[in-house]
């Protein structure tokens, strides 16, 4: 094989998951809770009655997990910490055993050399604080930074890196627009309250961060291209497409301001926004995580809600079993495309991967998936083409070490690099995780050209 450029010294490799999608034990040791323990437990709203009770049992297995992390060679982990875990209300007592799952699972990392990278908040918010309005209700940014500083106490001191929240679009878009996502909401005029309030406790939890610790702090963004399809009215839907998931959360956050076109997506809806809020949010932060995944091709279309656009499935391409297309061209314009637009701050890619179908048990010692290990090789040398033209990229978590429950798909979509017999708790090592590990061994040299 002719080996390629390897990555910058000190690039971080890693793998990512989220507390809901893999933890299991969901209401052990005094927790709360969360919204999505409501949701999958709502019969209808997830793929086959499926919930997160056990999921990967990591709340038990975590420290085989971790040798199972070591055994491939990861610099980091990242995780999500559970705020009902912590906080069972969502605000007031503190739980101490639920700070100590975290507490020795951050110990367990650092004993065998990798970086815990913990985010805050991935979309499973305390049933307490729904039933108080949830993130439309202006107080939570300060509820969310008592919960921030309660975790910054417990693991400051070993934790370098750090993320507020998880894809606010996601949150926004599908949990109160769509209703396909936790709390299953349908409105139009509450996704842009919730999206302004999510921004308000991000730069709230770091301004916590400051007081509290000194290492480094981010948020994480899901980031597409929006492509228009062809014609003039197109291009204007790409432009308002883009506003809604792209620009929505980075504008604010790096230059203070909403994207104007999302005055004409909500309409009535779009609320006003004082000025010392758009301040506040603009809190510097120290780097910025980036989910990629696909793009968007979309054309114009008015009855789609509310941006009048839709996605056109570009036929003749690879797409994965979410029926996303495969473009690792898309996640380089991606990265330019922020260093570009805001600057350079310092990047990680903190998820990127595919589901693609897979058998529910697994006879020999390793699985082949040799259409995710396509895809890590093109994302890799995309991601490299990005440093190459001066993008500050500093590291990579695939998505995601374990298959896992995959939200309202339930255990219908398999992304883990890592195959899970969910009926036995067998833990296989999948073709792209040796692949992976030798990527990691090599630094990225054994991609080729």
């Amino acid at each position: 094989m002719k080996r390629g450029p390897s990555f910058p010294a000190n690039f971080l490799w890693g793998a990512a998951t989220s507390a809901y999608q893999i933890e299991g034990s969901p209401l052990a040791d005094g927790a709360g809770p969360s919204i999505w323990h409501q949701f999958s437990h709502t019969p209808g709203l997830v793929a086959n009655g499926d919930t997160g009770d056990v999921a990967c049992d990591h709340d038990r297995r975590y420290s085989d997990d971790i040798a199972l992390m070591k055994e491939l060679g990861l610099g980091a982990y990242r995780f999500s910490i559970s705020w009902s875990r912590v906080l069972p209300a969502g605000r007031g007592a503190v739980n101490d055993r639920g700070v100590g799952f975290y507490d020795r699972l951050v110990d367990g990392l650092l004993a065998t050399g990798i970086a815990p990278a913990p985010t805050l908040f991935h979309w499973d918010l305390p049933a307490g604080l729904e039933e108080r309005g949830g993130w439309l209700n202006p107080d939570i940014a300060g509820w969310f930074a008592e919960y921030a500083t309660v975790m910054f106490r417990a693991l400051g001191d070993r934790v370098p890196m750090w993320a507020t929240l998880n894809e606010p679009h996601v949150v926004t878009d599908g949990g109160y627009l769509h209703g396909a996502l936790a709390p299953g909401h349908r409105s139009l005029f509450e996704p842009a309250v919730a999206a302004h309030n999510l921004l308000r406790a991000h730069a709230a939890a770091v301004k916590a961060y400051r007081a509290e610790a000194s290492g480094r702090i981010g948020i994480v963004v899901n980031l597409e291209p929006k492509h228009p399809s062809s014609r003039d009215v197109d291009a204007e839907a790409a432009r308002h497409a883009d506003a809604y998931m792209n620009r929505q959360f980075l504008d604010p956050i790096f230059r203070g301001e909403y994207p104007p076109e999302l005055a004409a997506v909500f309409g009535e809806a779009w609320p006003t926004h004082p000025p010392h809020e758009l301040d506040f949010i603009r809190e510097p932060i120290d780097f910025l995580g980036v989910n990629y995944y696909t793009r968007s091709v979309v054309r114009h279309d008015s009855s789609a809600w509310p941006v009048r656009a839709s996605r056109v499935k570009q036929r003749r391409k690879a797409h994965t079993a979410t029926a996303w297309e495969i473009y690792p061209q898309g996640l380089t314009e991606t990265l330019l495309w922020v260093r570009d637009r805001y600057g350079d701050i310092p990047l990680y890619v903190t998820e990127n991967g595919a589901a693609l179908p897979e058998p529910d048990t697994v006879a020999g010692p390793v699985l082949n998936d040799r259409r995710r290990q396509a895809f890590l090789r093109s994302h890799l040398r995309a991601a490299r083409d990005a440093i190459a033209q001066g993008v500050d990229l500093r590291g990579y978590f695939v998505w995601s070490l374990l298959d896992n429950f995959e939200w309202s798909h339930g255990y219908s979509k398999r992304f883990g690099i890592v195959h899970v017999d969910f009926a036995t708790q067998r833990r296989t090592p999948k073709g792209s995780a040796h692949l992976y590990s030798e990527i990691i061994r090599s630094n990225g040299a054994s991609l080729g050209r």
